[in-house]
């Protein structure tokens, strides 16, 4: 169904809010995005870095009311939410989890069931549009994510149901990878560097901000470093879906060679975006699990890398 319309709720992910005078100042100073690029018409994907570059969170942030909502992997939040805390006891910024607050649903091909609810439709990715409390996201090519408040989550959902089939949260994650969005899970804590998962392709990077946790790190490695390890999109001809921080190994060179970011059933078989070895990349010779594992396929990406591009954000 992930190339056919649908709607599903996104119950995989939970919302971390910054609310005070100091929200934006406080977390201009720890996430990977640029705070100041944020408005009612446009969100972003972001990150927040260890001090050593690498993620303990990702997510797509968007400002609301008197602070900013960050939707990320829900078994990330509580952890994520205690590490903040600690930065800001000296700002005027309180960190609170409002999974609760809010229902939300991701669309593909929902252009008119938006508008029935007096919505417009984003135009391109990050694009935001809003009415009467609702909240749409543009993320990528026919998808949307829908924001609700949860004491209207029913009606909104009854009014969804009324004009496109349900689909299963699989079809939406599937939807996600061939787009070339990665996403940090609970096993991949603290294991990637933002450019490992192509986040500065995707407009979640900004070395224009100045400081932030991690930022000595990615920026070095942008400007200066070899990507050695980056995400790519692969198949399997397998039914079995691989967890997040599954091992991909080469026989080639006889050792793990990456790990896996997201996986989603493909109907005959399953698609999944990993972090890997350039080199082993190119040797073509990829399994899953072990050396004898099943063999993976790499497929295209939507995008291409391009650094002086990326710089400029």
């Amino acid at each position: 169904m992930a190339d056919s319309v649908f709607f599903c709720p996104l119950s995989h992910e939970g919302i971390l809010a910054v609310r005070g005078s100091d929200a934006g100042k406080f977390l201009q100073g720890q996430l990977t995005c640029n705070i100041n690029y944020l408005s009612l018409e446009h969100a972003s994907l972001g990150a927040r870095c260890m001090v050593k570059g690498r993620m303990q969170s990702s997510f797509r942030i968007l400002p609301e009311g008197n602070g900013y909502l960050l939707a990320m992997a829900s078994e990330l939040l509580d952890a994520q939410l205690a590490d903040l805390k600690k930065y800001a006891v000296f700002s005027k910024a309180t960190l609170t989890d409002e999974s609760a607050a809010w229902a939300r649903f991701g669309l593909h091909g929902g252009d008119a069931a938006l508008q029935a609810l007096g919505l417009d439709v984003p135009p391109a990715a990050g694009s935001t549009a809003r009415h009467d409390g609702l909240i749409a996201i543009a993320v990528s090519a026919g998808r949307v994510e829908l924001w609700a408040p949860a004491d209207s989550a029913a009606s909104v959902r009854q009014a969804l149901a009324a004009a496109l089939p349900e689909g299963s949260l699989n079809d939406w994650l599937l939807g996600q990878i061939r787009a070339g969005i990665g996403q940090v899970m609970g096993p991949t804590r603290e294991l990637f560097i933002p450019q490992m998962i192509n986040l500065q392709a995707v407009d979640g990077v900004s070395f224009k901000k100045g400081c932030y946790t991690g930022q000595e790190i990615v920026a070095r490695m942008q400007y200066l470093g070899k990507l050695k390890r980056r995400q790519y999109r692969l198949a399997l001809d397998q039914q079995a879906i691989p967890a997040p921080g599954a091992e991909i190994f080469s026989p080639t060179h006889g050792s793990s060679v990456g790990e896996v970011v997201i996986a989603a059933s493909s109907g005959t078989g399953c698609e999944l975006l990993a972090v890997l070895s350039a080199e082993a990349v190119e040797d073509d010779n990829l399994h899953l699990g072990s050396l004898e594992g099943p063999r993976l396929q790499v497929l295209t990406l939507p995008y291409e890398l391009d650094r002086d591009r990326e710089i400029q954000r």
